[in-house]
């Protein structure tokens, strides 16, 4: 007996091993997609790459192109990466970027210089039979391609916006792919109890699919507060459903039904507030999702809208606590992130295409976000830069930019230590 309970415990450790391990996956693929689009942008458009980086910290692989001479790398911490544009974060002036001269000799003297990074890109020595076999860096040519600076603002800002771009598209390949195989994922009106009470014709019932509220086409359980955002008691509430008939078969009816009560949203997870203003007792019934087939183009559109609502709900979830209207221990850090794509991954592969296509849209959105350290604080000042016709002060803003990924550092470790304690 106690064999195989051990068994048992060993399976069910094994499988949350293993579903860490996918949400880690999903993470680095995501974050890899993101600095490939830096790197595709900054290759078309002749910029000088220096080293593209999977994970952080020590190098696990390393591999320098004998055609490119660019460095590719695989880092022990899976939690990011970074295309290594040369000259990105230098603020020296015009003399230090051409090198200055140091010992008599110039960085002209020696040419490939720049291959020996920061991160202890040394020459390897191998030892055979006693004899020492260097690995000659000079075998592999300088980076081609212009410093990040001295690129106009323009392509700067392309670069820049890349990365969010091809994180967006691949998470509108992967909701295509879901809606094409499982449906399209639209609100359904669950019900908590054992047995639902007897459909009536005009009032929502439990397992009607809602498909629209007041014009606003409905996806996630938190567009209902868009919809019904301000509507008062008394007034009319027009529902598009879907309702099965006696023969089974999905029928498309319109419900017309009087608010109950105020809609004054504090926020848009009080799903309690959007049932009782459609008729419905919170303690009984509930929203939750299913998936419905539908055509190609229908399947395509929804794609787009579907998209557009995560992006809505990340952007409406950081003003609502800017705004204090929902607290910190509603937010999640690096951890939390993995504990919630693990969860949700494993479960199924619908969820685990959900999940990894809500993470692609996620990092799209906050990197474009005009926060320092970010991609879009500096499209900000690359745009700043295009206007003035010369750049803000580089120390200033190396500074602001370091100063914001501390903060942001900061700010993922405080609000996982937050679900820990909460």
């Amino acid at each position: 007996m106690n064999l195989v309970i051990n068994l048992l415990s060993f399976t069910s450790v094994l499988k949350s091993v293993g579903s860490v391990l996918l949400a880690v996956g999903i993470l680095l693929a995501m974050v890899t997609v993101h600095e490939f689009g830096h790197y595709v942008a900054g290759k078309i458009l002749g910029f000088k790459i220096n080293e593209f980086a999977v994970g952080f910290g020590p190098a696990i692989f390393k591999r320098r192109s004998k055609r490119t001479g660019e460095l590719f790398a695989l880092r022990v911490i899976p939690l990011g990466g970074y295309c290594a544009f040369d000259g990105e974060d230098e603020f020296e002036d015009e003399a230090a970027q051409k090198g200055e001269e140091s010992d008599g000799e110039t960085a002209d003297d020696e040419p490939f210089a720049e291959l020996v990074s920061p991160d202890n890109e040394v020459q390897e020595t191998e030892k055979d039979g006693g004899r020492d076999l260097t690995n000659e860096e000079t075998d592999y040519p300088e980076p081609k391609g212009e410093r990040f600076n001295d690129q106009p603002p323009w392509k700067r800002i392309i670069v820049l916006i890349a990365g969010a771009t091809m994180n967006y598209l691949l998470a509108l390949v992967l909701l295509f792919i879901m809606f094409g195989s499982y449906g399209c994922i639209h609100s359904y009106v669950g019900f908590r109890g054992e047995t639902p009470p007897t459909a009536s014709e005009e009032v929502l019932n439990a397992r009607d699919i809602v498909l629209s509220v007041n014009g606003q086409d409905i996806y996630l359980a938190t567009d209902y507060a868009d919809a019904l955002s301000g509507i008062k008691q008394g007034e009319e509430i027009v529902v598009e459903i879907l309702r099965k008939d006696d023969e089974g078969v999905w029928r498309e009816k319109t419900l017309r039904i009087v608010a109950a009560v105020d809609c004054n949203f504090k926020s848009m997870t009080q799903l309690d507030l959007a049932c009782t203003a459609l008729g419905l007792d919170p303690q009984l019934y509930g929203f939750a999702s299913v998936t419905l087939k539908e055509g190609f183009w229908e399947t395509v559109g929804s794609s787009f809208v579907y998209s557009f609502k995560i992006g809505g709900t990340v952007l409406r979830s950081l003003g609502e606590l800017v705004t204090g209207r929902i607290g910190l221990d509603s937010m999640g850090g690096p951890v939390t992130t993995i504990g919630v794509t693990a969860q949700a991954a494993s479960s199924s592969f619908l969820s685990f295409l959900n999940i990894a296509a809500f993470i692609g849209v996620n990092l799209a959105v906050f990197n474009l976000l005009p926060i320092p350290a970010l991609d879009g604080c500096k499209v900000i000042f690359c745009i700043i830069e295009w206007i003035r016709k010369k750049p803000v002060n580089r120390k200033v803003e190396t500074m602001i930019h370091f100063i914001g990924i501390i903060a942001l550092f900061a700010f993922a470790i405080l609000v996982d230590l937050l679900q820990l304690f909460t």
